[in-house]
């Protein structure tokens, strides 16, 4: 979360992959720097009565492998093809009593979604390779994502522009016996 008086702003670019180990292998070749070893993500979005979701905005509660952050996303926009949101995000003690909190301002659970995470940093740019329920993918986060997401093999211009959830309810529209939430079996 920023300490100064200006928002934290997210640039981000996500491509679905074929499998994570070529991106992996690409990394390696360009010396990225792993950040860390893949580990279990279970978030949490948070709503009252649909009000975030109008607005394009999102309110996660994210537990990993170092604990539990809170983040709120602002409504996206797009610098081409680089979706850009004003994003809050902090490290929280007890995520069960931060969610109490929330239900008391009557904001509720509405879906869920899992992933696994193994994070990179190459030329200022956090790469994230996720593995998901429903698939590989890749983001490239940061001011330079088009040009690293460009040398790891990307075309920015086919980023995917819908969030994991997004994904997941077209997923679940030509599959409609699965869970409502992105989860592991």
């Amino acid at each position: 979360m920023s300490t100064s008086d200006e928002p934290s702003v997210e640039k981000e670019l996500k491509f679905s992959l074929d499998e994570l180990e070529t991106l992996r292998e690409r990394l390696e070749e360009l010396e990225a720097e792993r950040l860390s070893p893949s580990a279990f993500e279970d978030n949490w979005v948070l709503d009252r009565a649909g009000e975030l979701k109008a607005e394009g905005c999102i309110l996660r509660l994210r537990k990993d492998g170092q604990g539990a952050v809170v983040t709120f996303k602002g409504p996206p926009t797009f610098e081409g093809s680089v979706k850009v949101r004003v994003e809050n995000e902090s490290r929280v003690d007890d995520l069960e009593q931060l969610r109490q909190v929330f239900e008391h301002l009557g904001y509720r659970t509405v879906r869920r979604y899992q992933k696994m995470r193994e994070e990179w940093q190459l030329g200022g740019v956090t790469i994230a390779l996720d593995r998901t329920p429903i698939g590989d993918f890749a983001e490239f986060e940061g001011g330079g994502a088009a040009t690293v997401a460009r040398r790891c093999g990307f075309t920015p211009d086919l980023a995917e522009r819908r969030t994991y959830l997004g994904i997941y309810d077209d997923h679940l529209a030509k599959n409609p016996e699965l869970p409502r939430d992105m989860v592991f079996p």
